[in-house]
């Protein structure tokens, strides 16, 4: 299990993922911030990046924050 923490910037015209340091992520979405649309696009990257079903990605905190924290489980 392995947490990292992710700033989200969501309506960008652009998707992109760049590491920022050990455990720490900025990610660009297209997706906006409505309808859990915008946490499900994250947890889609995240799962392809690691090759791991989209289940085991978990935001644990940010729900509602462009401040995120995912539990990776089983890597």
């Amino acid at each position: 299990m392995t947490e990292i923490r992710v700033q989200v910037k969501s309506g960008a015209r652009k998707e992109t993922v760049k590491k920022l340091s050990k455990g720490k992520f900025a990610v660009s979405i297209k997706e906006k911030a409505e309808r859990n649309e915008a946490n499900r696009r994250v947890q889609e990257i995240f799962a392809k990046m690691y090759r791991i079903p989209v289940f085991q990605v978990r935001i644990i905190t940010g729900h509602k924050s462009p401040n995120k924290r995912l539990r990776i489980e089983d890597i």
